[in-house]
């Protein structure tokens, strides 16, 4: 049996500590030859995180040890879109998009999904103000047909 070279395939991934986790995660969906991924789990811990919240155009940066809860989003050509939630060590919990400088401090575990029938750009919104992602086939395999426009 062949696989197609268009199938989605999951990608389990370990960073180790003082990887940044969103450079470290584009970085090896680029090394994989991948134009599309989703992030569809990750858990950790964090010697420092960066998050932004909604709305806001500054990231906070959290320079306790932080233990990552959940993390979901979008990779692509020229970077990422992720979300994710960290709890301190009293369980507070904040959650936001998760910027460059999270920096793990013992793990982080990630399931990656790569997606080569697909190339995820990310292009400035009027109606938004923001860049937002474009969907589109990947011009590599040729499939699928149809192109999609998704919003933050």
């Amino acid at each position: 049996m062949t696989l197609s070279t268009t199938a989605p395939r999951t990608l389990p991934v370990r960073l180790r500590p003082g990887d940044d986790l969103r450079r470290a995660l584009e970085a090896i969906v680029a090394a994989e030859g991948a134009a599309a991924a989703f992030v569809l789990s990750g858990i950790g811990s964090f010697r420092s995180a960066v998050i932004r919240f909604a709305g806001v155009d500054d990231a906070l940066k959290i320079d306790v040890h932080t233990e990552l809860l959940t993390l979901a989003g979008s990779i692509g050509v020229g970077g990422s879109h992720l979300h994710m939630s960290v709890s301190d060590a009293q369980g507070r919990v904040l959650g936001g998009h998760a910027g460059y400088g999270c920096t793990v401090r013992t793990t982080a575990e990630v399931l990656l999904m790569l997606l080569p029938a697909w190339r995820f750009t990310r292009e400035f919104d009027a109606a938004t103000g923001w860049a937002e992602l474009v969907v589109a086939p990947n011009s590599r395999t040729g499939e699928p047909s149809a192109s999609r426009r998704g919003d933050d």
